[in-house]
């Protein structure tokens, strides 16, 4: 897991690889590609291969993604309600 202080707020970001993201969540890496496409899990910053997540968005993000699921919503729409479109 890799910290990032931002200079502006000071606040203490902890960013989470799509590896990570798969042990902790149990999620594929497939589906956090197709959620990174469909721009549901918004990357922060790209090193070589390693793409890397806002770990407290990430955790939100898919409680909210799992939560529209069960209600029936699909991920075209899930993606309206998060993004606001």
């Amino acid at each position: 897991m890799i910290r990032i202080i931002t200079k502006k707020s000071g606040v203490d970001n902890k960013l989470i690889s799509a590896k990570q993201i798969m042990a902790k969540y149990g999620i594929t890496y497939q589906t956090i590609n197709h959620y990174t496409d469909l721009g549901l899990l918004p990357l922060v910053e790209k090193k070589g291969n390693v793409r890397f997540y806002n770990e407290k968005q990430v955790c939100k993000r898919l409680s909210k993604i799992k939560h529209l699921a069960q209600e029936g919503y699909s991920l075209r729409l899930i993606r309206k309600k998060l993004l606001g479109i």
